[in-house]
C-alpha cells in the first residue's frame, strides 16, 4: 500500500501542538482592515484551535 500524502495547502495552514491539538489562524485579517478596530485586529492575530467537529477532516488532510 502506498504512503498517505498530506494536503500541501493544509500543511501551510495548520500546526500540531505537543498535546495533539491542531492550531489555526483566524480569518478576516487580510484586507479591508481600515474599518476594523485595533482591538478586533489584535484578537485576530492570536492563534486559535480547530473545533472538535472539524478535527477529523483536518487530520485526514494532514495524514495524521
Amino acid at each position: 500500500m502506498p504512503k498517505m500524502k498530506s494536503n500541501s495547502s493544509a500543511k501551510k495552514r495548520f500546526a500540531v501542538t505537543g498535546s495533539g491539538k491542531i492550531k489555526r489562524k483566524h480569518a478576516y485579517k487580510n484586507h479591508i482592515l481600515t474599518k476594523k478596530t485595533k482591538k478586533r485586529k489584535a484578537r485576530l492575530v492570536k492563534m486559535g484551535l480547530v473545533h472538535k467537529s472539524d478535527l477529523n477532516r483536518v487530520r485526514n488532510l494532514l495524514a495524521i
